[in-house]
C-alpha cells in the first residue's frame, strides 16, 4: 500500500505510482500491467559505481480508501513486493523542538529531469535552469529531493480539504513546496514521525513553515482505511457558518447555525438554522452553539474537536444562545438541546460538521 495525502489523489480518475529498480531486476520479478517509463544511467565520477543504472518503472495502482477530514488517501499498488521497501516507523509522541527532521518528496515534479556535471558546464547549467525551474543531481540521478531542518513547533492546527480541523501538526523549517505532499518526514535516525500536508506561505513557495501530519494519527487512519474503507466519525449533520465570517457579524464567540436538514436529528432536536433574504443576507435568527456538554465553543474548529471523541449514536447536550424577537427587540436566550450524533457516512459529501 501507498500512503498519500487525500488533496492529491481527489480529483484523479485513475492512479499510476514510479518506482525506481535497478535495471538488472529480473523481468520475472516484474507485473505484467508494468509500463517502462525511462531510464537513467550514470557517467558521474561521484562514489556511485559507474556501473551502477537504474529505471523508472510506472504501476497501476487503485484508491483503497480516503480520509478527507485528516488529508489521508491509501492506494494499492500493483508492484511486486521484492520492490517495495516501507520505511521504519517511528513515533510522533515524545517530539522536541529543535530535534532534526528530513523532508523527502518531488518539488515542482523535478525529480523527472536528471542533470550530469561531466555533461554540462556550470554555465551552461545556470542557463539551463534559469529557464526553468530544475534541481542539480551530483549523483546517478536525481531520485527524491532531501531537505533538512528541525521540528520549530508542535501541536499545530491546519484545515483539512473539507474544512475539518487536523490537530496536534508537527511543524518544521525543512524546504517543503510544491510536490511535497504525501512525503515522508522523518527523524535524523530515519524513522517516519509524519506526512507532508501543507505550508504556510504568501508567495506559495517555501517559507520555512511546513507542516506534517503526525505519524501516530497517520497509521490510525490507514489501518481503518486498509480494513474498511473508510473511516466513520459523529458529526451533527448541520452547516456552519466559519468563525471569519461571523466576526464580520458581531459574533465574537460560538457557532452560528446555518442550516439544518429537517429530517436529521439536530432537527429534530429543535436545534434551529438561519433563515436568508432574498437577496442572500443572513438574517440573525439561527441558534449559535456556545457548548457541547461542558466544551466550550469559540470557533468551529472547537466545534469538531468537541465531537471527536463520541461515536454515532452518541447523545450531547448543545448550549445554544438563539435569538428571538420580544416586544419588538431582539433579545438573546439561552437553552439546551439534546441530539444524537449522526455517521458521517450518511452524507455522500462530508457536511462542514
Amino acid at each position: 500500500h501507498i500512503v498519500t495525502n487525500y488533496h492529491v489523489v481527489r480529483n484523479a480518475k485513475s492512479a499510476q505510482v514510479a518506482i525506481f529498480t535497478s535495471e538488472r531486476t529480473p523481468a520475472s520479478s516484474m507485473d505484467p500491467d508494468s509500463v517502462p517509463f525511462t531510464s537513467m544511467r550514470s557517467q558521474s565520477t561521484s562514489n556511485f559505481p559507474a556501473s551502477s543504472s537504474t529505471k523508472q518503472t510506472v504501476f497501476k495502482a487503485k484508491v483503497v480508501g480516503v480520509d478527507p477530514g485528516k488529508d489521508i488517501a491509501v492506494l494499492k499498488v500493483e508492484a511486486p513486493i521484492n520492490l517495495l521497501f516501507p520505511l521504519a516507523l517511528g513515533t510522533s509522541k515524545g517530539l522536541k523542538v529543535g530535534q532534526q527532521s528530513l523532508a523527502i518528496g518531488n518539488p515542482f515534479g523535478l525529480d523527472h529531469v536528471k542533470l550530469q556535471r561531466e555533461t554540462i558546464g556550470h554555465a551552461a547549467m545556470n542557463k539551463y535552469l534559469s529557464s526553468r525551474v530544475q534541481c542539480l543531481s551530483f549523483g546517478p540521478s536525481l531520485y527524491q529531493t532531501l531537505t533538512a531542518g528541525i521540528i520549530s513547533g508542535l501541536g499545530r492546527e491546519v484545515k483539512s480539504p473539507i474544512g475539518r480541523p487536523i490537530t496536534n501538526v508537527i511543524q518544521t523549517d525543512a524546504a517543503i513546496t510544491t510536490g511535497n505532499s504525501g512525503g515522508p518526514l522523518l527523524d535524523s535516525s530515519g524513522r517516519l514521525i509524519g506526512m507532508n500536508t501543507a505550508i504556510y506561505s504568501p508567495s506559495g513557495a517555501s517559507a520555512g513553515i511546513g507542516f506534517a501530519i503526525p505519524i501516530d494519527t497517520v497509521k490510525y487512519i490507514v489501518d481503518t482505511l486498509i480494513t474498511d474503507g473508510r473511516v466513520v466519525r459523529p458529526v451533527l449533520g448541520i452547516s456552519y457558518l466559519e468563525s471569519r465570517q461571523a466576526k464580520a457579524l458581531g459574533i465574537q464567540n460560538g457557532v452560528l447555525v446555518l442550516d439544518v436538514p429537517a429530517d436529521g436529528a439536530a432537527a429534530k432536536a429543535g436545534l434551529k438554522g438561519t433563515r436568508r433574504t432574498e437577496s442572500g443576507l443572513i438574517e440573525m435568527d439561527g441558534d449559535i452553539i456556545i457548548k457541547v456538554n461542558d466544551y466550550v465553543i469559540n470557533t468551529e474548529s472547537d466545534l469538531f474537536q468537541a465531537v471527536e471523541d463520541f461515536k454515532p449514536g452518541d447523545f450531547v447536550d448543545l448550549t445554544v444562545n438563539r435569538i428571538a424577537a420580544s416586544d419588538n427587540e431582539l433579545v438573546t436566550k439561552q437553552i439546551i438541546i439534546r441530539t444524537q450524533l449522526q455517521s458521517s457516512t450518511m452524507y455522500d459529501q462530508p457536511p462542514p460538521q
